[in-house]
């Protein structure tokens, strides 16, 4: 129970990692918020985690991650209903592959605003909390392009890499402040979307790790649970690679 009496906000926790997060959370004892797109999406991956943990403490909120003040709005309900919190992850966030020449403003915007922009306006809010408590924990989703790129979709890789300069530089700004900021850049990771693509598209993506398989979203939970635990007191302003040595 690494994380009991903890309240944690995970954004993007409706699928894929974020819900693993969230599971991996709740088993250590946290309770969880997860924010959807919409409210039909957070309520149905809130309840699918209640009827699997019929102890669990977990809710759902849908705020406009590029808007400060409906998120704002939001974490202020959290407050209301948990008293705190201690726990924010970044993890919403959204991919594509579109070739330079076809990119368009509305692509690369769009991009922006949920990656980068998602990060700001959810650490600014959970922030305006954890700075008078004089403790707290921000986890940002990176990726393994934010190391050496990716094959196209420019908007997505250029996100991840100003993920990790937000996260270092909040990090020497906020532990004064008792607060740590880490991040976490998975590998590929055998999520829906990643099953859904063509076998003969991914296969010769596991030729180039060394591990020879790409990882499962409990072990990238993993790395997030260690972070955000005591375990990781002394640890802040780093990225955490989860990629199996991952090579692009």
């Amino acid at each position: 129970m690494r994380l009991s009496n903890k309240v944690a906000i995970i954004t993007g926790g409706t699928r894929g990692i974020g819900y693993a997060i969230a599971e991996a959370f709740l088993r250590e004892g946290a309770a969880v918020v997860i924010t959807g797109s919409r409210q039909e999406t957070a309520e149905r991956a809130a309840q699918q985690l209640r009827d699997a943990m019929p102890e669990a403490r977990v809710s759902g909120i849908w705020p406009d991650l590029g808007s400060l003040a409906s998120v704002r709005e939001a974490f202020q309900s959290v407050v209301e209903t948990y008293g705190r919190i201690d726990i924010l992850v970044n993890n919403a966030g959204v991919s594509e592959a579109t070739a330079f020449e076809n990119y368009t403003e509305e692509i690369f915007d769009r991009v922006m605003d949920i990656n980068v922009k998602g990060i700001f306006t959810a650490s600014k809010a959970a922030t305006e909390y954890m700075i008078p408590q004089g403790s707290g924990v921000i986890l940002n989703t990176s990726s393994m392009v934010s190391f050496g790129g990716a094959g196209a979709g420019i908007a997505y890789p250029t996100s991840k890499y100003a993920v990790n300069g937000f996260t270092v530089t909040l990090a020497r700004e906020l532990g004064p402040k008792g607060i740590r900021v880490n991040a976490v850049a998975p590998g590929i990771t055998e999520t829906d979307m990643i099953r859904a693509l063509p076998k003969e598209l991914m296969e010769p993506k596991i030729g180039r790790i060394p591990l020879r398989r790409f990882g499962q979203p409990e072990e990238i939970a993993n790395a997030f649970v260690f972070l955000a635990s005591d375990e990781g007191s002394y640890i802040t302003g780093e990225v955490l690679r989860v990629d199996g040595l991952s090579s692009n």
